[in-house]
């Protein structure tokens, strides 16, 4: 991919914010691990898929391009369109991710958020709060007791949903609400692509937090609301990551590979232990891991916030060993 320096956003139904690529998304020549990867489609023309989950029996993708939630079964070649484009107000969709039988869908520049059940039923909607900034609700993580905790790249927070509305049944009609702000986050520049993937550590007692622009990994304690720097090579253009024990996969989109980093105890430090790539990469923005292989995302985003023409009509996720 050919890497730009500045991203500008254009103007659409929603403020777009303009965003700055790093500063330094250099990094030395990824080793290849293409061996045993084989590549799915998604059935969609304006697909841009951001971010990918899986339950351990279907993958789920949404499109930032119009909101369009696509499934596919674990082994299938294909991921199908699950639910609609535009939905519930769904007109655009970055992360993804599962909670139990719970289906969680960040709504991007439209500052959305929405929970669904796994058979397509819309629990609950979420907006930003009215503050006048600009937003990017942009991906989230879900703890042990099921809380969901949610990065806006754009704002220096972190909502919370609690587990109890994330569980509530769906029943007539679902309740729109407000997000709750639970933490405010460090060093964020004005209008740069700051927070952007969060992973819960599996004690339940931290958040790690990617920032894309600088490439910093924070700590975030959940019991107290301390936030610190996690000592380790910057990673500029962090976006997606899954933690699997101590170690952290991250797609790095403008950089087009996937990043391995091993934690210490506590988290307090990390350590990149691999860099990795595969022929046709194209913007990694997603990344989800399903027994021992990883599915990174191949989003064109860039194509999208340019209004480029498409490096190919056909959107795909990447499905890699693990090791």
């Amino acid at each position: 991919m050919t890497r730009r320096t500045t991203i500008t956003l254009a103007a659409t139904a929603v403020v777009l914010a303009a965003v700055t690529a790093p500063a330094d998304a250099t990094t030395a020549a990824p080793r290849n691990h293409h061996q045993g990867a084989y590549t799915l489609t998604i059935d969609g023309k304006n697909a841009f898929p951001e971010s990918i989950a899986t339950d351990g029996d279907h993958i789920y993708t949404g499109s930032i391009g119009d909101g369009t939630v696509y499934r596919g079964r674990l082994g299938a070649k294909t991921l199908e369109p699950f639910l609609p484009a535009g939905q519930d107000g769904r007109t655009e969709v970055t992360g993804v991710k599962v909670a139990g039988d719970r289906l969680l869908l960040a709504g991007a520049f439209t500052g959305r958020f929405f929970v669904y059940t796994k058979t397509g039923k819309l629990v609950a909607s979420y907006a930003v709060p009215d503050t006048g900034e600009k937003t990017l609700v942009n991906d989230e993580a879900v703890t042990p007791d099921g809380d969901v905790y949610i990065t806006d790249s754009l704002r220096a927070v972190v909502y919370r949903i609690p587990a109890a509305e994330v569980r509530a049944p769906a029943a007539g009609a679902a309740p729109h609400r407000t997000l709750q702000v639970a933490y405010r986050l460090p060093d964020y520049v004005a209008g740069q692509s700051n927070g952007n993937g969060i992973v819960a550590t599996p004690d339940g007692r931290s958040l790690i937090i990617g920032y894309w622009y600088s490439g910093a990994l924070y700590r975030l304690t959940l019991a107290d609301g301390t936030v610190r720097k996690i000592d380790a090579p910057p990673l500029p253009s962090d976006d997606g990551m899954v933690l699997r024990g101590n170690t952290l996969y991250i797609a790095r989109s403008v950089n087009n590979e996937v990043t391995v980093v091993r934690l210490s105890q506590h988290d307090t430090q990390g350590a990149v232990v691999d860099e990795r790539t595969y022929p046709g990469a194209d913007t990694t923005t997603g990344i989800a891991i399903s027994g021992d292989r990883l599915l990174v995302t191949n989003s064109q985003l860039d194509a999208f916030l340019y209004g480029n023409p498409l490096r190919s009509p056909v959107f795909t996720v990447e499905n890699l060993p693990l090791w």
